[in-house]
């Protein structure tokens, strides 16, 4: 896997280019010269989290033959007040949406991801104290 940062502008915007082509952008608080066009790179671990939770959850739930009609993830952080501003906790809530879902599968869904399959939840259980929930809705109409 390799990935190749590089600045555009003259300042902290920045762009992320994967050897497959794919790009995404961060940028730095305007607290410190930053431009707030893109996400933050500590916000990026976030969305790389929940992004890579997701995966599992959709994954195990249409294995399990759920009828999963949408599903989202908020995430919650708290950083130290000290540099550097590592993550102390992390939050995740799902929310599942389907009217047949069945509650045993996708607590175990959510589980297994948190537990034994997310890449990047795994990399920082050991430093971060990582919780999580979910709640099973309607289907959105």
């Amino acid at each position: 896997m390799k990935v190749t940062v590089s600045r555009q502008d003259d300042a902290y915007y920045l762009e992320s280019k994967t050897e497959d082509g794919h790009t995404t952008y961060t940028d730095a608080s305007p607290d410190i010269g930053g431009t707030d066009r893109a996400m933050r790179p500590m916000q990026m671990v976030l969305s790389a989290m929940g992004s890579c939770s997701l995966i599992d959850v959709i994954f195990l739930l249409n294995k399990q033959r759920q009828q999963l009609d949408d599903v989202k993830v908020d995430i919650e952080a708290e950083r130290r007040d000290e540099e550097p501003r590592v993550f102390t906790k992390i939050h995740l809530r799902y929310h599942c949406y389907g009217d047949s879902l069945n509650d045993k599968k996708v607590e175990r869904a959510c589980r297994l991801s948190m537990e034994q399959l997310c890449s990047v939840s795994m990399m920082l259980k050991d430093s971060v104290d990582i919780s999580w929930s979910y709640e099973i809705h309607p289907a959105k109409v």
